[in-house]
């Protein structure tokens, strides 16, 4: 680390701290050649795959249209924006946790259906309507369905 005052190369770190819940290290150093003190904050870099649209074109991740779609879907349905958040929070640790540098679209949609079912059924009818192109309400009835037989109690 570069000292901002003499831009000396060497400097020691006197305390570490954890920081903004976990997510950051909070670091007071000293340096080596002028004994002036500064403070340094780390964050994790994590990279979020880019995406494989359908037509083959590849762009980068949006977290603001998951949030548009979540939301969306979510609309004057009884779920918090805390509950969104987390929901975004856990899609991307999902998109992530495959280790890979690309991924097709369709897993982002998978994702938050998986989300949305868990969360409210309506917003995951509303969701899934829009994702899957649903052409009649046959295939409205189907997904309610299948959400009805998952709910029921097993025997």
């Amino acid at each position: 680390m570069h000292c901002p005052f003499c831009n000396a190369l060497e400097t020691k770190v006197i305390d570490s701290r954890l920081v903004a819940e976990g997510g950051q290290v909070r670091r007071r150093r000293e340096c080596i050649s002028c004994t002036e003190r500064f403070t340094t904050f780390e964050t994790a870099e994590l990279v979020m795959p880019r995406l494989i649209k359908q037509d083959g074109r590849r762009e980068p991740f949006n977290e603001e249209k998951l949030r548009s779609g979540l939301t969306r879907a979510l609309e004057k349905r009884p779920v918090s924006v805390e509950q969104i958040e987390a929901m975004i929070l856990q899609v991307q640790a999902e998109l992530r946790a495959t280790g890979e540098r690309e991924i097709p679209s369709r897993q982002v949609g998978e994702a938050v259906m998986t989300q949305l079912k868990q969360a409210d059924h309506v917003a995951f009818v509303r969701f899934a309507s829009v994702y899957r192109s649903f052409q009649d309400i046959d295939e409205f009835r189907a997904e309610i369905d299948k959400l009805s037989a998952n709910d029921k109690p097993q025997e």
